[in-house]
């Protein structure tokens, strides 16, 4: 089990497919709205969402033409969303969060 939480984690710690995760986190997209989210090309965020999919982290669904995709799992989507969240806090309050913690 923690092998497996681990194989999650060092998926997630490349930045761009913990920022395509944090995005749909907050709903679905189609891979040109995540790749103007991201800044980074469609095909970057195509091969990133690929390895997702396998992962079982995202799926995805037709509309029409469209692929559109969506997180899976909303308990990871969640974990993303507070660990984005606790270093957007731990900015604000930088010295006090390294101080406890030196």
């Amino acid at each position: 089990m923690l092998q497996s939480a681990a194989g999650t984690f060092a998926l997630l710690s490349a930045t761009v497919r913990l920022h395509i995760l944090w995005l749909l986190a907050e709903g679905e997209r189609d891979v040109g709205t995540l790749a103007e989210g991201t800044g980074q090309s469609v095909a970057t965020v195509s091969h990133h969402l690929g390895k997702l999919k396998l992962a079982g982290l995202v799926r995805s669904r037709r509309s029409g033409k469209r692929q559109i995709y969506l997180a899976e799992d909303p308990l990871v989507a969640e974990v993303v969303q507070l660990a984005i969240r606790y270093h957007s806090e731990a900015r604000g309050a930088s010295g006090h969060r390294r101080a406890r913690g030196a």
